[in-house]
């Protein structure tokens, strides 16, 4: 079994935090997203839509998507809960959780697929109106996000979990994406501080 990915991208982080917040060891494969190594017709016999992360199980079935591949180890390793607890505890973080991918996290990758140069190859057409259209939609989204985490510990409630892991990862992407957290959001600030602490964020 092993995942194949290209480690400084934001979607396989989510992966090897998530593993790291199990206590999974496995193994990692590099490919270079930038130069091509995706499009090789050995990958894409393993993920036609030419992403990672991907996970190859041992019988050689792929599973492609950062939340499949979670959900996967999450079936086989329960604890800790990291989709939620009880039909409520799950119904939140699926909720938190696609509130932080689609409002959050893919405004950011927008920005930044569509303004960053080096990303001119792989996003065609570069739309730098969407690209700068994003911006005040990442900027909307913190701050609701913001105003949530004034009564939470976390995300999704009192547990950490992968609503938190996507919402990390998506904030640290900020960066290369040449976008900051506003200094008034102070709850999305501790937040982040607390959860950059986890000894997982640096997997």
């Amino acid at each position: 079994m092993r995942i194949i990915e290209t480690r400084r991208a934001p979607n396989p982080r989510r992966v090897r935090i998530f593993l790291a917040e199990k206590g999974i060891d496995i193994t990692f494969e590099e490919r270079d997203l930038m130069s091509g190594d995706l499009s090789s017709t050995d990958f894409q016999t393993k993920n036609p839509w030419q992403r990672v992360p991907c996970l190859v199980l041992d019988d050689g079935h792929a599973i492609s998507e950062s939340v499949a591949i979670c959900r996967y180890f999450e079936e086989l390793n329960p604890e800790p809960p990291l989709f939620g607890s009880g039909a409520r505890g799950r119904a939140d973080v699926e909720m938190w959780h696609r509130r932080v991918e689609l409002g959050l996290f893919d405004r950011i990758t927008q920005v930044f697929r569509h303004l960053h140069p080096r990303m001119a190859h792989l996003e065609k057409p570069q739309i730098a109106l969407w690209g700068e259209a994003n911006k005040s939609k990442v900027i909307d989204e913190l701050s609701r996000l913001n105003a949530r985490l004034q009564s939470s510990k976390f995300i999704a409630g009192d547990a950490f979990s992968i609503a938190d892991i996507t919402a990390l990862v998506a904030i640290d992407f900020m960066k290369p994406a040449k976008l900051t957290v506003p200094d008034e959001f102070k709850n999305i600030v501790r937040w982040h501080a607390d959860v950059s602490a986890r000894p997982s964020a640096n997997a």
